[in-house]
């Protein structure tokens, strides 16, 4: 197994960013719900737009979710991965090399939240362990490997 290191990893989250707040913008445009994704003309000059930039209720909990589904659902797909992760080549398993289910990949989203609230450590230990897994990998038993989906195991998510 080919494990991805940080530097690759971070290429593939500022593709899924980058992707998920054009879709966020766009989810907010056409249904009006405020999302906290509105910026006034002005290069983000919040005075300009009323001096409020905060999401709603309701926007807080569709952006939450749109996200939750994106990843979980993505890397327990037959994909195994993002979209960001899947143009650069990579895949989340299991340690056995078997495709995640989404329980798994659910428990790793959460994990992430977790990576990123104790100031991104969980993050940052994807560059200083031998597997390059972060917080959220080892909390969830997976690997962000280079490869294909099914190379490195012919076993599916219920096998």
């Amino acid at each position: 197994m080919q494990f991805a290191g940080f530097w690759i990893r971070v290429g593939a989250y500022l593709i899924d960013a980058i992707l998920l707040a054009i879709f966020i913008y766009l989810f907010q445009s056409l249904t009006g719900i405020n999302m906290g994704a509105s910026y006034s003309a002005n290069m983000g000059d919040l005075s300009a737009a009323g001096g409020e930039d905060v999401a709603s209720p309701l926007g807080s909990v569709i952006s939450f979710l749109i996200y939750l589904v994106y990843f979980a659902g993505l890397e327990s797909s037959a994909w195994q991965a993002t979209v960001g992760k899947k143009a650069l080549g990579l895949i989340v398993v299991d340690t056995s090399g078997n495709r995640i289910s989404f329980l798994r990949a659910l428990g790793r989203f959460f994990g992430r939240l977790l990576s990123a609230i104790i100031l991104m450590i969980g993050y940052i230990m994807v560059a200083f362990t031998e597997k390059k897994q972060g917080l959220h990998d080892k909390l969830a038993s997976t690997y962000v490997l280079k490869g294909q989906p099914g190379e490195y195991s012919t076993a599916g998510v219920f096998e």
